[in-house]
């Protein structure tokens, strides 16, 4: 009888890949969960995946929103700039803080299993936008959630909240302002889930392109970092970020406007809803599209064509 050859062991990649992230807790927390599964999956010991902590402008910045600071980069220019430079392999972002268009020679490699990816209200005990007090002072950065409050509750007052999630929670605790939009991934993430009071439905705040999911860039071609990549990316959230970001480079969203949008996979099918707000939430126009997984990129970008066409007066401004 011929012995059958025994099957050759599969190479073990090399460790000693370094990550790069921001400093802030949930950046962090965000970097650990990539280096576990990288652990689990490659069977590599955590020295072998050091962590850069990388101080961005945007976190340099507190006393104005991100719109009149200059926009997404702010969260990404030096990681980009230490990734090129070769300091750091890998660079994890929360997806919504990407660019549009990447620098060049560098390129998304794949995103995590998403988190939930709807908003999350922050106050003392009230769990429904509807029933906070007239008047209340919610503090807010971001130009979606400002738009999408003051279409639901004109009545409100909207004010700048900068900062990580700890100082942001303490302003609602101390009562310097009555409540707060968070997204719920991000609670999850810091252990701080029960810090939300209720949770928005998806119709009620269409999400930021890409909340929830944690993006993965690499120098573009490095043929090590896509093989170490490989076993730990999910599919299904690469498909629908790729249909949110098409959309997203249609309208030209570069926090400069309050934009939305959320695709969901189910098997080899896409639903993609997007969403363009005048700032003060009293204009807008949305829409939908439904189609193969394999068409994610054109759907999204159709949708965004469409939406852009039909934004109302005042809404889309391309200076």
């Amino acid at each position: 009888m011929t012995e059958m050859p025994t099957p050759p062991r599969q190479q073990r990649l090399p460790g000693r890949f370094v990550i790069g992230t921001r400093g802030s807790p949930l950046a962090l927390a965000q970097a650990r969960e990539f280096a576990a599964r990288l652990i689990e999956a490659h069977g590599w010991s955590q020295e072998e995946l050091p962590l850069d902590a990388i101080v961005t402008t945007g976190d340099s910045i507190q006393d104005r929103s991100l719109a009149e600071a200059g926009g997404k980069g702010l969260f990404t220019k030096e990681l980009d700039i230490a990734q090129l430079a070769g300091t750091i392999n890998f660079a994890v972002h929360s997806s919504k803080d990407l660019q549009t268009r990447l620098p060049e020679g560098l390129v998304i490699g794949g995103y995590l299993p998403r988190e939930d990816a709807r908003d999350a209200l922050i106050s003392r005990g009230i769990t429904r936008l509807a029933d906070l007090p007239q008047g209340a002072v919610i503090g807010s950065a971001s130009l979606r959630r400002q738009a999408i409050l003051r279409r639901a509750r004109p009545d409100l007052k909207i004010a700048l909240l900068r900062g990580n999630v700890a100082r942001r929670l303490a302003k609602v605790a101390s009562g310097e302002i009555d409540a707060t939009l968070l997204a719920l991934a991000g609670l999850r993430r810091l252990g701080l889930e029960d810090k939300a009071s209720g949770i928005l439905d998806i119709t009620e705040s269409l999400p930021a392109v890409g909340q929830g999911a944690i993006g993965i860039v690499i120098r573009e071609g490095d043929a090590a970092a896509i093989a170490a990549l490989a076993p730990i990316l999910c599919r299904d959230t690469g498909i629908a970020v790729t249909a949110e970001r098409a959309f997203l480079t249609e309208v030209d969203g570069s926090c400069r406007m309050p934009i939305a949008g959320h695709a969901v996979v189910s098997g080899d099918r896409l639903h993609l809803r997007g969403l363009l707000l005048s700032p003060d939430g009293s204009a807008s126009a949305e829409g939908e599209r439904h189609g193969s997984v394999t068409e994610a990129a054109q759907l999204g970008a159709d949708l965004g064509r469409e939406l852009r066409a039909r934004a109302p007066a005042g809404i889309y401004d391309p200076a």
